[in-house]
């Protein structure tokens, strides 16, 4: 009986040895499976970004970052399957692997995820007319990898709990409640973000007006927009403000217009005055960046307290600033040699003061033609 129970032991012996040789075999292939993958997947990316497959490229370079622990994750599962667990602690390495399972699943989900961007990316380049917006990429991967979060959260609480995914979210929901009050602005920006996109009252590098500060838009995300003002600074708006702020677009305008007074002095003969508005239009006629649904406009519009006022209109095409400038500094250098040239006299407040004698500015006021000196009107 002895030499039987001894045999018996050293058969039990030699199974557990047996299972724990194969248990650790298994690991190791699995592990080493990964790594060969991931090493295969590294070379192939390379070379199909080279023929052009970019899309499939990125499904590769994604792939290869979370293979090994994709494969470890289900080797392992299979390899405790070869042992034989005490009853005490069997469900908690089970539920334990399989968490780890669930995990690994989610970070390859979670890596995939840089394969729509990458499509939207492309999409956007061959789209003419920009349909999905530079801005749009960012949102919709970040809204893709919290999906992604939330649904392996929920799955691992499952496991956890050992309970149907309907009573976990009955319980959320409660919580959540609490939590939405909590967090109302997070939420007010978020909506105010899907606002933005829905109505696209700008592009990832559009120059815009936000309340007198001028600045171009850098990203657009599911709570901020982050702003580089001309000045250097970054700016960053919650999307829940920005969504109710009236905003100035300044990339989509189709032109720069120009509105500008010419003054001249109120001794200026008519002739001159009238040569002056000839001269102005000569200049801006069909200039530079003109576009023919808008020619430029030169009127004597005003008599001011000080001079005569000639006003100015005109429309520049496209809307490139700094063109622009060269244009409007060209504009101001023609205007100020040309009337130079005609005697024309620009003029600045000043107050004219007439004395009695001055035989250039003879003061004549409620003197009537005809009457001799020191004579009088009586009414």
């Amino acid at each position: 009986m002895e030499i039987l129970t001894e045999a018996n032991e050293i058969v039990i012996a030699g199974n557990e040895l047996w299972r724990i040789l194969v248990m650790t075999a298994v690991i190791a292939l699995a592990f080493l499976l990964g790594k060969i993958l991931k090493y295969s997947f590294n070379r192939t990316a390379p070379r199909l970004k080279a023929h052009e497959q970019e899309l499939l490229s990125v499904v590769f370079e994604a792939a290869a970052k979370s293979i090994t622990f994709v494969i470890f994750a289900f080797g392992l599962r299979i390899a405790i399957s070869f042992l034989i667990i005490p009853e005490g602690i069997e469900g908690l390495i089970f539920t334990s692997v399989e968490v780890l399972i669930i995990l690994s699943i989610a970070h390859l989900l979670y890596r995939q995820i840089d394969v729509v961007d990458t499509w939207l990316q492309r999409f956007t380049r061959e789209e003419d007319d920009r349909a999905i917006d530079d801005m749009l990429i960012p949102i919709v991967g970040k809204s893709v990898r919290v999906t992604v979060v939330i649904l392996a959260v929920l799955q691992v609480a499952q496991v956890l709990s050992d309970q149907p995914i309907t009573s976990i979210l009955a319980g959320i929901g409660i919580g959540g409640l609490a939590l939405g009050l909590a967090a109302q602005d997070t939420i007010r920006n978020f909506f105010g973000s899907l606002m933005i996109f829905a109505d696209k009252p700008f592009n990832v590098g559009e120059l815009i007006n936000l309340e007198d500060k001028l600045g171009v838009i850098l990203e657009v995300g599911v709570r901020t927009t982050k702003i580089r003002t001309l000045d250097g600074h970054q700016l960053t708006v919650p999307n829940g403000q920005l969504a109710n702020t009236t905003i100035h677009n300044i990339g989509k305008r189709p032109f720069i217009r120009r509105v500008f007074d010419v003054t001249i002095t109120y001794d200026t003969p008519p002739a001159k005055v009238d040569r002056a508005v000839e001269i102005l239009k000569d200049i801006l006629d069909n200039h530079e960046g003109m576009h023919e649904d808008f020619p430029p406009r030169v009127y004597f519009d005003d008599l001011n307290a000080d001079s005569l006022n000639l006003k100015c209109f005109y429309w520049f095409h496209p809307p490139d600033y700094w063109s622009y400038m060269d244009f409007t500094e060209w504009v101001n250098r023609e205007i100020f040699r040309r009337f130079n040239e005609e005697g024309i006299d620009f003029a600045f407040p000043t107050q004219t003061i007439h004395l009695a004698g001055d035989k250039k500015r003879p003061l004549d006021v409620g003197v009537k033609k005809g009457m001799g000196k020191g004579s009088s009107s009586c009414s």
